[in-house]
């Protein structure tokens, strides 16, 4: 790569450092990926763009606006895709018999990427993308699907292990297209895979990483930086 020394990171929820606080049961900032530490270290500027809930439709204005106003760094880093293939998980619970698309669908997904790639480089920027950290399908499912009819969500499933494979669907995905595009990626989710058990690295919504979750992120950061940027 070129010399970087200025990125800007535009994401969801994961890179923003929300975690679901364990007594009032409420998401907070609590941010220990280690941003500080990485731009110290490497001589690095890292703005972080992050926002909860974001999907890839929303980063992607979010970058365009950004471009559009004149800012300008040596690589963009794009973590998305949690909230692109989740569901509408109480219109699953209302009709589990209707077809039901996640918010982003994947082929959507990959146009959307693919757009935003060139964005950054028409701007003579390097686009880097992340893999999805994986999740934990029976938190996630009690957390986010508990409220609603359980019955006729799993019906629409098939089995709570479905969660998983939609979401490491759409991480293999970004995979691919960065493969493609010759883009380089950081591999969020196989430093969580390393492990036999992953559940003590999530929050209680089993999505959110928690304080020992984000340390991880942050290895896989540097092991990036370390290969990539020295």
């Amino acid at each position: 790569m070129n010399v970087v020394r200025k990125i800007e990171v535009f994401g969801d929820s994961i890179l923003k450092g929300i975690q679901l606080n364990p007594f009032s049961k409420k998401y907070q900032v609590d941010n220990h990926i280690g941003i500080d530490a990485l731009s110290s270290r490497f001589s690095l500027q890292i703005e972080n763009r992050s926002k909860f809930g974001c999907t890839l439709g929303k980063g992607y204005e979010l970058l365009r606006k950004f471009l559009d106003s004149g800012f300008r760094c040596d690589a963009v880093v794009m973590d998305f895709g949690g909230n692109d293939c989740d569901f509408d998980w109480k219109a699953v619970s209302e009709d589990p018999t209707a077809e039901h698309s996640p918010h982003t669908p994947l082929a959507l997904f990959v146009e959307l990427y693919q757009k935003a790639i060139e964005l950054v480089r028409r701007h003579g920027i390097v686009p880097i993308l992340t893999t999805l950290p994986p999740l934990v399908p029976q938190r996630f499912f009690d957390w986010f699907c508990g409220k609603y009819n359980r019955e006729n969500i799993l019906s629409w499933l098939g089995d709570i292990n479905a969660i998983y494979r939609y979401q490491e669907n759409y991480s293999r995905t970004v995979g691919k297209i960065a493969q493609a595009a010759a883009v380089p990626l950081v591999d969020l989710r196989g430093v969580f895979l390393r492990h036999r058990r992953i559940e003590g690295f999530f929050c209680e919504d089993g999505t959110h990483p928690n304080t020992e979750g984000q340390k991880l992120i942050t290895g896989a950061f540097l092991e990036f930086a370390e290969t990539m940027l020295v």
